[in-house]
């Protein structure tokens, strides 16, 4: 990355650790029975001297989440006047809505209120290259503020100018809280940068944004299941259509991180499931929306079906993975 970026990139991110926290809104969503659609697509006009790392925070969206849908911007100087895509719509991950949900190529967390009438949803920032989070079930085990860190012997090999113990404070990379998790060392916590949220920056933590690990730790109890999945893409029958999501990859987004875009790349098997889902209406699937989806991976569902044709409709044959 070029050192003008670089220290672009520094000096965003102390203006953005510093902003008010008054114009931040929690994700909230009412939920149905069943539904797997929530949020709409909304656009911003960006102000002067308002970088995209700022209109990610303000709004609730990692880096990665915010940039992949647009390319066409340059992170550091949009300009006045740009508009930008807010990919506010989401398809809920196809888990049990119980709990938290991590999806980490969408590098989304989702907490399922206890009554099942209500998810949140939140950014995060998850593993460099290398370094992986668990996939699987676990639950939150117990939860600390004010937590001190201590480096396991894995990162102290990694740096070993760290100390044993870095306590609660400024420097402190876990934040101001912490949930952790029946997996020894990983936790749920802040961070003392957020310009990491949405991006591969940690050793496995789910990192979040200050102030929305602050409200996960006051809502979450001991006890809560935790989910962890990582798929590329998420795909439902929302009202009669199908519908795709799909997401860069680990490699797509350390290249987007350093040079704005992401070279397309297939989905394993993405063919596959989407004709297994669709089942006996495979005839109505528009295989191009598909690959569309696939290369563009702005994380915005679409729907991939056309209208209902004929049961006489000839049936066409998906495109081979």
């Amino acid at each position: 990355m070029p050192r003008w970026k670089m220290l672009l990139w520094g000096a965003a991110a102390a203006l953005a650790f510093a902003r008010c926290a008054a114009s931040y809104a929690a994700a909230l969503y009412p939920l149905a029975p069943g539904q797997r659609l929530i949020g709409e697509v909304q656009t911003y006009v960006t102000k002067r001297d308002e970088t995209l790392l700022d209109v990610a925070r303000d709004h609730d969206l990692g880096y990665t989440q915010l940039m992949a849908a647009n390319q066409n911007l340059d992170p550091w100087l949009p300009g006045e006047g740009a508009r930008v895509l807010l990919p506010t719509r989401y398809l809920l991950p196809d888990a049990p809505h119980r709990g938290i949900v991590i999806n980490l190529a969408q590098q989304r967390l989702y907490y399922f209120l206890p009554k099942g009438d209500a998810v949140e949803t939140f950014p995060i920032g998850v593993g460099v290259q290398g370094w992986v989070t668990p996939l699987g079930d676990t639950r939150v085990v117990s939860k600390v503020a004010n937590p001190a860190w201590y480096p396991p012997k894995s990162i102290r090999m990694e740096e070993p100018g760290l100390p044993r113990m870095v306590p609660p404070g400024p420097d402190d990379p876990l934040g101001r809280f912490a949930l952790f998790l029946g997996w020894p060392s990983y936790l749920i916590h802040g961070t003392n940068k957020p310009d990491g949220v949405g991006r591969n920056v940690s050793h496995g933590c789910i990192r979040l944004y200050p102030e929305d690990v602050s409200l996960l730790f006051e809502e979450v109890p001991v006890g809560t299941r935790v989910r962890v999945i990582d798929e590329e893409a998420t795909i439902a029958w929302v009202g009669g259509a199908l519908y795709l999501a799909a997401y860069p990859s680990k490699t797509q987004a350390d290249e987007l991180d350093v040079t704005g875009r992401f070279s397309p790349a297939p989905i394993p098997n993405l063919m596959g499931q989407i004709a297994r889902l669709a089942g006996n209406q495979a005839d109505r699937i528009n295989w191009d929306s598909v690959r569309r989806a696939e290369s563009e991976r702005t994380g915005i569902p679409i729907q991939v079906t056309d209208p209902a044709r004929p049961s006489n409709a000839a049936r066409t044959i998906p495109p081979q993975d």
